[in-house]
C-alpha cells in the first residue's frame, strides 16, 4: 500500500459502482480497493471491465478485491457508496474499522435523506452527496456496458462538527479524482435541490412502473387520470421539497414530463429490481418524503397511496427470500 496515493475504497460494484470504479481507477494516484458482492468471484477471478460509448473499452484498474470493509484492515480516505439504498441504517455500521476522523463518505445513490444514517454513525466524518445521471447495466457479472448518459451533481452535506476549509478542501480532492477520470459533473452549492428533483423523478416512475408493469408511455397514455396523478404526485413531492427549505420550482412538473414524453417507453430499476427478486429503495425514493411530511402535518395522499402500495410489493419480495 502506498503511502502517498489517495485511499478510495469503492462498495457496491453494480453498475453505477463499476462505472465510478472505472472512473476512479484513471487517476494513477488512487489506490482503488472495492467491495464487491454477487459478482466478487466474477472480479476477483477475472476483473472488471468496462464497454462505455463515451470511453470506450478497458479493463477496469482495481488494486484490491474485498468482500467486507473489514477485510481491508486500514483506513480510506474517501469511502463511495454506490450501492442501493434499500437498508439505508444497515450500511454504516459496516465501515466503522475502516474510517477515523479524516475520512470522506461519497454517497453516490438515489434519493434523499441517504446522509442521516451516516451522520449518525460517524458525526466528525465529511460527507460528499451525489446525484448520478448515468446510463449502465451489468447483465453479466464482470462487464458494465455505460451508454452515452454520463452526468454527476455533488455537493457538501455541512458537517458543524469540520472547519469549513477542511470540508471544501475535502470536496476539491475529490472533484479533481472525477477531472482526472474524464467524466462530467458539476459541484453544487445546495446539492440538495439537485437530489430532490431527481427524486421528484423517480419517486414517479420507479414506483409507478413497478405497480403498474407498463412502462412510461403506456402509463401515462392509459387514461386522462393516469397523467393526473402523475402530476399530483410529482407536486406533493415538490410541496414536501419546499417545506424541508429545499427551494424547487413547480415548474419542475412540466419539464419532467415534458422529457419523459418525448423518450421511448421505458422500465425503471426499480421495476426491474422487482422482477429480479430484489429488495427495492423504497425508503429513500418515497418514505423520507412520507415522514417528512407527516412531521410537517402535510396532506400528501397520492404519495401516501403509492409509497403504501410500493411497500406492500417490497415486503412480498422480501418475504420470499426468507
Amino acid at each position: 500500500m502506498s503511502e502517498n496515493k489517495v485511499k478510495v475504497l469503492l462498495f457496491g460494484l453494480g453498475a453505477i459502482g463499476g462505472f465510478y470504479a472505472f472512473i476512479l481507477g484513471q487517476d494513477d494516484n488512487v489506490e482503488l480497493s472495492v467491495v464487491a458482492r454477487s459478482n466478487y468471484e466474477a472480479v476477483k477471478a477475472n476483473g472488471l471491465r468496462i464497454e462505455s460509448e463515451n470511453h470506450g473499452s478497458h479493463k477496469v484498474k482495481i488494486d484490491h478485491v474485498y468482500r467486507t470493509p473489514s477485510e481491508a484492515g486500514h483506513t480510506f480516505d474517501f469511502n463511495v457508496c454506490a450501492h442501493k439504498a434499500v437498508n439505508p441504517s444497515a450500511a454504516p455500521p459496516l465501515f466503522k474499522d475502516v474510517i477515523d476522523d479524516g475520512t470522506t463518505f461519497v454517497l453516490v445513490q438515489n434519493g434523499v435523506g441517504n446522509e442521516e444514517p451516516f451522520r449518525n454513525a460517524f458525526p466528525k466524518c465529511s460527507i460528499i452527496s451525489c446525484v448520478t445521471w448515468v446510463g449502465a447495466v451489468q447483465k453479466t457479472a464482470g462487464t458494465i456496458n455505460h451508454t452515452e448518459n454520463e452526468d454527476m451533481q455533488m455537493g457538501l452535506f455541512p458537517n458543524p462538527s469540520v472547519d469549513d476549509s477542511k470540508e471544501k478542501g475535502r470536496l476539491d480532492r475529490f472533484a479533481d479524482l472525477l477531472r482526472n477520470g474524464g467524466t462530467k459533473f458539476s459541484v453544487e452549492e445546495n446539492v440538495q435541490v439537485k437530489r430532490w428533483e431527481k427524486v421528484v423523478w423517480n419517486a414517479a416512475w420507479n414506483p409507478i412502473t413497478t405497480l403498474t408493469m407498463v412502462d412510461t408511455q403506456k402509463w401515462l397514455h392509459s387514461s386522462p387520470e393516469a397523467m393526473a396523478m402523475t402530476r399530483q404526485l410529482m407536486r406533493e413531492l415538490i410541496d414536501v421539497a419546499r417545506r424541508c427549505n429545499v427551494p424547487i420550482d413547480y415548474e419542475l412538473v412540466d419539464r419532467l414530463l415534458e422529457k419523459v414524453l418525448a423518450m421511448k417507453g421505458v422500465y425503471s430499476s426499480m421495476y426491474v429490481d422487482s422482477q429480479e427478486g430484489r429488495p427495492l429503495e423504497v425508503d429513500v425514493i418515497l418514505g423520507t418524503a412520507v415522514r417528512k411530511a407527516a412531521e410537517f402535518g402535510m396532506e400528501v395522499p397520492a404519495l401516501k397511496m403509492v409509497y403504501a402500495l410500493t411497500v406492500a410489493v417490497d415486503q412480498r419480495i422480501r418475504a420470499s427470500k426468507q
